[in-house]
């Protein structure tokens, strides 16, 4: 895939989830409606990342732990606690639903959004 799509499809969709976090959901619906988003955004951060190592001959980001652990070594991110809980955070909602573990991540999306703007100024700088 073309890098400028795929980090500008990264972009939008960061826009996107910092929006709708502007102002508290009102129902369950929208709640669900950002964690959507946050699973997009987490989606598009680590192939992101996988695109940009590979474009600096890097390897082994064939899978989102492995390009969050690629990310780390370069230094592109710098909060691991974050990340990891953002993976992990990902995973229980894709493959899981639980309403308790959906209004926890809920209620992390703004740390996790800050983190995700963060990548994405890394990624966007290398131009």
């Amino acid at each position: 895939m073309d890098r400028n799509i795929l980090l500008a499809d990264f972009a939008r969709a960061v826009q996107r989830l910092m929006n709708a976090l502007a102002s508290p959901a009102q129902s369950d619906l929208e709640k669900a409606g950002c964690i959507q988003y946050f699973e997009f955004c987490f989606e598009l951060a680590w192939k992101n990342v996988r695109l940009a190592a590979e474009r600096q001959g890097l390897g082994d980001c064939a899978s989102p732990k492995a390009a969050l652990k690629q990310a780390f070594a370069l230094r592109w991110l710098d909060n691991e606690e974050v990340w990891l809980e953002m993976l992990s955070a990902r995973n229980r909602m894709s493959h899981t639903y639980n309403a308790d573990d959906a209004l926890k991540v809920y209620d992390r999306l703004m740390v996790f959004g800050q983190e995700l703007e963060r990548l994405l100024a890394v990624l966007e700088a290398q131009g």
